[in-house]
């Protein structure tokens, strides 16, 4: 099996069938239990060639095992199912995650000593949003239904930002940008870090200069008083943007549109993406697509371990 044969295996493994479910993945290597899928590689170097295409893919990995020792807070929600075929051989491994899977590549111990290159394909089992404690803020819920990792912390110099800015921000949006990093929800819904809200800003005022506002009229981009200030991107280039109308950033609403007239929601961010994540009625929910949730994150896999 080469590079190409093994992604379609790992995306036959990965995405939906035609009843839009998953089925659970049967692993046809003596003493391994269902739950998972070894695939079968070839050689070292197509191993690495997979995971280079599933970090273009998913985004960094997170590292559960190496030189053979397994991370302290690995666990289900880490990616243990990709640990246990495997028990005390395994040498290295690198978890991403998709939906309701996670993709290992790794190397283990085989017989005599020598080390093998492994590729599978597990089940992710993460709390539903009714299994959460109900006074867990937000933030705290898309850490969970994502399974990212609760330690995770970014660095970000606020002061810095907020003064080239020229506003400060709302303080919900701030623990999301520190709790998870530069990164995206369910492949789906990029939420800015500061120096991305500048550039936009910095970006969106030039463009009002040579060609007006009549892109979000009634609107005007910030820093124009009251103006828009965006926070989050898609792929279909849907518009989400803070409403900068009240001197208290954490009173800004959120406007949002896709090819129509703009729509207003009146609470915080995380309250916005947790609910696209997890509420069907919202109007650009992935929880239609998706019935577990994940982060790509897009920061070196060296500036933070998950």
């Amino acid at each position: 099996m080469d590079e190409n044969g093994l992604l379609d295996a790992v995306g036959e493994l990965l995405y939906p069938d035609v009843m839009n479910h998953l089925r659970t993945p049967e692993c046809e290597q003596d003493g391994h239990e269902d739950g998972h899928a070894c695939l079968d590689v070839p050689d070292t170097k197509a191993m690495h060639q997979l995971a280079e295409e599933l970090t273009r893919r998913h985004g960094n990995p997170r590292t559960l095992a190496a030189n053979g020792v397994v991370g302290p807070t690995v666990s289900r929600r880490s990616g243990l199912p990709l640990l246990t075929p495997f028990g005390e051989r395994v040498v290295e491994m690198r978890a991403w995650s998709y939906g309701g899977r996670w993709v290992g590549c790794g190397m283990v111990r085989g017989d005599g000593g020598t080390t093998c290159p492994v590729v599978l394909v597990a089940e992710r089992r993460l709390p539903a949003l009714d299994e959460l404690p109900t006074d867990a803020s937000c933030v705290d819920k898309l850490v969970a239904v994502t399974g990212w990792d609760p330690h995770h912390r970014s660095e970000i110099d606020w002061a810095a930002a907020e003064a080239r800015l020229g506003t400060s921000l709302p303080s919900d949006y701030k623990d999301l940008a520190e709790r998870f990093g530069r990164g995206g929800f369910d492949d789906y819904l990029d939420v800015q870090t500061p120096g991305g809200i500048i550039e936009t800003a910095e970006l969106l005022s030039e463009w009002e200069k040579t060609h007006g506002n009549s892109q979000w009229g009634p609107y005007r981009p910030f820093p124009a008083p009251g103006g828009l200030l965006w926070w989050a991107s898609t792929e279909h280039e849907q518009d989400f943007c803070w409403l900068t109308d009240d001197p208290d950033p954490d009173r800004w609403s959120i406007l949002h549109r896709n090819d129509g007239p703009w729509g207003r929601y009146n609470g915080t961010t995380s309250e916005f993406v947790l609910h696209m994540l997890t509420d069907p009625e919202h109007p650009y929910s992935t929880a239609n697509a998706f019935d577990a949730h994940w982060f790509e994150g897009y920061e070196s896999p060296d500036a933070a371990q998950r």
